[in-house]
């Protein structure tokens, strides 16, 4: 029996476009292809953004209660309906049905803080700044902006910018991970449930051939991304050399710094958590512990004991933690633990061979734990992307954040102490975008900004939050005189303030 296709969605409808190509879908627990996703050509694009392009007029002109009211109502369908979503994330990511209903909570928040998109736009008002002179500021939106997202959060990455996006006025193609893609078509058409005109939000499926398709074309005003920093910056060079607007979110190696005075329990719960959940497939997972000795023995000790009770295996088992999104990605991140071995390191927890409860064909990795990782390794200075914490002793505070500070990246960072003068100064001194105190994964929430520094971020704005709003809108501003029937005479010379 031939596999599903899942098809486009343009226009407020399923679209096949005229591109033959395909890619599968795998059950990554199963290690099966469950459907086939079309990959779209330049034309299929051209044709989503031309849909776009026509549903702009009308819907930059709705009000902007109308808009609030259609978030409201996606609000209530993705909040009741959000086990629906979670599945169908468990089948095509692989993680577990707590991670991806975690996954869907935070992209709600964005959704609830675009809801009050009438205050979020509000310009300023200058009375009188020359004699019967007003100025004063508004802010419209882009056009058609286009959305390329990642495959570990299919619905929470997309949601950090489609509702600010439509709420401020603009038409949204989307061009989902091919790995993972359904999700992208759910919450299009719980769009439309939601009252969103046909063509505000479109959804093309594909690979290079589309993305370049997004980034080269004249009427895509902008372009949000997360992904990988090398692809990150692809996009961002191309993107702005074609006069778009560029938020690219690249990757991240995010250290834990531990001082002696942590409290070592609190750590280790929070190393585990941060460093296997979703697999470590995420751009804010805790990769490095830096342990301030005397303290790396008995945190090793601690963190290996606890690793020790997790299941892996099916997210619709209760596991703690599922596969990983490929074989090839599997076998890649499983390569650097041999890696690990040969530069010194000592390989304390192998997750290679591990029992699991779930199918033998899936894409198995174990929590893994790798202790005295030189800092000259691949297997520190990679971005592996999966469940590998690697943990790096150091003798000082000074040594730890002179480590962190180095790295080509500045994604997200944690330290663990009960010294506040040292937390203090860490905020500080740390240079990086996001930062955790005895936090792990220190995440904003949705009415603040997302992203990093150095290679983390490609551009000068942030996710969501107040960084959105100025994203996807443009300034006007507006110098107005009303003359009374009091004015009169001609003045030939350059306008002055007076």
């Amino acid at each position: 029996m031939a596999a599903e296709i899942l098809d486009h969605w343009v226009g407020g409808a399923v679209f096949t476009g005229e591109s033959t190509r395909t890619a599968p879908v795998y059950n990554p627990a199963k290690g099966v292809v469950q459907k086939e996703v079309r990959l779209a050509s330049a034309a299929d694009v051209d044709h989503a953004v031309a849909t776009a392009k026509a549903a702009f007029p009308a819907w930059s002109e709705a009000s902007l209660a109308k808009r609030q009211t259609v978030l409201f109502a996606f609000r209530e369908i993705l909040n009741a309906r959000k086990a629906e979503l979670g599945a169908i994330l468990t089948a095509e990511h692989g993680k577990v049905t707590s991670d991806a209903l975690g996954e869907i909570a935070r992209g709600l928040e964005v959704v609830e803080f675009a809801c009050g998109i009438p205050h979020l736009v509000k310009g300023e008002y200058s009375e009188n700044v020359s004699t019967g002179v007003d100025v004063y500021s508004v802010r419209q939106p882009l056009g058609v902006v286009g959305i390329i997202s990642p495959f570990n959060f299919p619905a929470m990455v997309p949601m950090w910018f489609f509702p600010i996006a439509i709420a401020a006025g603009n038409t949204v193609v989307l061009k989902p991970s091919e790995k993972d893609p359904s999700a992208a078509i759910w919450m299009a058409e719980a769009l439309q449930e939601a009252g969103l005109p046909d063509g505000v939000f479109n959804v093309v499926h594909g690979d290079k051939e589309s993305v370049d398709a997004i980034l080269d074309h004249a009427d895509v005003a902008s372009v949000s991304f997360v992904g990988s920093t090398p692809i990150a910056k692809y996009v961002y060079e191309r993107g702005t050399a074609a006069g778009k607007r560029v938020q690219a979110l690249g990757g991240a190696k995010n250290h834990m710094l531990v001082l002696p005075d942590a409290d070592l329990d609190l750590v280790a719960d929070s190393a585990v958590n941060a460093g296997f959940g979703s697999a470590g497939e995420r751009c804010m997972a805790i990769s490095v512990l830096v342990a301030v000795e005397p303290v790396a023995d008995e945190l090793v000790a601690k963190i290996s004991e606890r690793m020790s009770g997790l299941t892996v295996g099916d997210g619709t088992r209760g596991c703690d933690m599922g596969p990983l999104i490929t074989r090839e990605h599997r076998d890649k991140v499983a390569g650097y633990l041999d890696v690990a071995v040969t530069d010194g390191a000592e390989l304390v927890v192998d997750g290679r061979g591990i029992e699991v409860d779930g199918d033998a064909d899936g894409f198995w990795l174990g929590p893994t734990l790798v202790d005295k990782v030189p800092t000259t390794s691949a297997v520190y200075r990679d971005e592996i992307f999966g469940p590998v914490l690697s943990i790096v002793r150091v003798q000082s505070y000074e040594e730890g954040l002179e480590l962190i500070n180095s790295g080509r990246y500045g994604n997200g960072t944690a330290i663990f102490t009960n010294d506040g003068g040292a937390a203090r100064r860490f905020q500080r001194e740390v240079q990086v975008g996001m930062v955790g105190i005895n936090v792990p994964i220190p995440v904003p929430v949705g009415y603040y900004s997302f992203g990093g520094w150095k290679d983390s971020l490609f551009g000068d704005t942030k996710a969501y939050g107040p960084d959105a709003i100025h994203f996807f809108t443009r300034q006007k501003a507006v110098t107005s005189r009303w003359l009374d029937p009091s004015h009169g005479g001609i003045n030939l010379g350059f306008p002055q303030n007076g």
